[in-house]
């Protein structure tokens, strides 16, 4: 199975995008690393603060969907930034990419 990218990209309620990118960067992005979740880049739009992403890499599809369940399931998640993150976004999109399918690597 291919090396997976997950592209996560978030609306922000307005004006929340910097204390969005605070909690990601204090809290969130810790606990990612934290979990052994690899995390290639995250933060604001460059055209609109109130937009995000945050991309992670995965070694294939069946470790992504085990890794994210894990992650969601505990509780230094459920009890730490989870309501913070959640109660800033209006609105996510997620796309997922074989690492073949980009013109580089990640």
């Amino acid at each position: 199975m291919p090396v997976v990218c997950e592209i996560l990209q978030y609306t922000l309620k307005k004006g929340t995008g910097q204390q969005f990118h605070f909690v990601m960067q204090n809290e969130s992005i810790p606990l990612h690393e934290e979990c052994g979740l690899t995390v290639l880049a995250y933060g604001n739009s460059l055209d609109n603060p109130d937009k995000y992403y945050l991309i992670r890499r995965f070694p294939d599809t069946r470790a992504m969907d085990e890794t994210l369940e894990a992650f969601y399931a505990d509780g230094r998640w459920r009890d730490g930034p989870r309501e913070a993150i959640v109660s800033m976004i209006e609105q996510s999109h997620r796309v997922v990419l074989s690492e073949s399918d980009l013109p580089f690597n990640f």
